[in-house]
């Protein structure tokens, strides 16, 4: 298993840290006070539905209760938002960031740094959700089972540059014998999903299965998303019984499990929140202990429920020291990862 993914599930097992002892001033900080609320993603993806949730309840376990609004701002798989949080919105505590994995990893695996999102210098409030990927076709499409995704030409549909569902689907076109075409260019994962409905692809793949749940449970209740592969550290026992084959029996070679190792390190910080690098830490120090209050709420959790989102959180120390792990990746790695998710 990956050194990033044991760490987190070390953490997990450990339980959340111990908030420290804040000053009254502190304290009273959020009080008749709005916290903006910036997701990288569009409006019924699985992202804004996770923050969104999250929006619904932080506020109660934030001293003060201060009034939280959720906005929209996708763009660059994610990193337009990372990019606003991180370095225009105020130092304040009053801007959180909603982000996928792909734009912590981007600044890493992507040629372009200049314009990306410096993961590693932010402060991490914690992550809602540790996941496992699949891929999935549509019941009109002829790939029906995990050989005919080896056998047969399959088209499938995915994001921009760093979207999972675009850097997965080249990962496993090229670590693994899959005959697949990648399509980019789709706006989230709903729309990726109207493009199965309408038969202008076969699948998906990187879509989260916990989005999957939420998204599209119907297709699941009644046969019509045929599950090919999982994608995680381990298997999902859910996705076992459903017939889901771990991507990691058809890798080729060691190499390319590293490669592939280091990519899906990813998902042990799938649903990530942060605030400015600069951000006080006694203000820090308030958002983290009210996040992993808001995570173990029972009206969250019955919120997540009643939506078909899973919680598996992680504070935001451990998303800290995750980040930074993997900002410490041999560079030969690194380039071979990148090579992986090129087009």
């Amino acid at each position: 298993m990956n050194r990033l993914l044991r760490t987190a599930l070390l953490a997990v097992s450990c339980g959340g840290l111990v908030a420290a002892v804040l000053p009254a001033a502190a304290q009273d900080y959020y009080a008749g006070k709005t916290i903006d609320f910036v997701i990288g993603g569009n409006p019924g993806g699985g992202f804004d539905i996770y923050a969104r949730a999250l929006a619904r309840h932080l506020a109660r376990h934030i001293p003060g209760t201060p009034a939280i609004v959720a906005k929209n701002m996708p763009g660059a798989g994610s990193t337009k938002a990372g990019v606003h949080v991180s370095t225009i919105a105020p130092k304040d505590g009053l801007t959180l960031g909603a982000v996928t994995p792909g734009a912590i990893t981007g600044p890493l695996l992507d040629d372009k740094p200049s314009t990306l999102f410096a993961a590693n210098k932010v402060q991490w409030i914690g992550s809602a959700n540790s996941s496992t990927r699949i891929c999935a076709t549509f019941e009109r499409s002829k790939i029906a089972t995990v050989a005919d995704l080896f056998t047969h030409r399959t088209v499938i549909g995915g994001g921009s540059y760093g979207d999972a569902t675009h850097d997965y689907a080249h990962m496993i076109r090229k670590t693994t014998d899959a005959k697949i075409d990648v399509i980019g260019g789709y706006k989230g994962t709903l729309d990726t999903t109207l493009a199965m409905e309408r038969g202008e692809i076969d699948g998906m793949c990187g879509w989260d299965w916990s989005s999957a749940k939420s998204q599209k449970p119907e297709w699941i209740r009644d046969g019509k998303l045929r599950l090919l592969l999982q994608i995680g550290a381990t298997a999902d026992e859910e996705l076992t019984k459903l017939g889901a084959q771990p991507l990691w029996k058809y890798v080729k070679g060691d190499a390319n499990r590293e490669v592939v190792a280091l990519i899906v390190s990813q998902q042990a910080f799938q649903r990530p929140y942060f605030v400015h690098g600069d951000t006080p830490m006694e203000y820090v120090g308030i958002l983290r202990k009210a996040f992993d209050a808001a995570m173990a709420d029972p009206q969250f959790r019955a919120d997540a429920d009643k939506m078909r989102i899973d919680v598996s959180p992680l504070p935001g120390a451990t998303v800290q020291e995750l980040v930074q792990k993997f900002y410490a990746t041999p560079k030969d790695i690194v380039e071979q990862g990148r090579r992986a998710i090129r087009p």
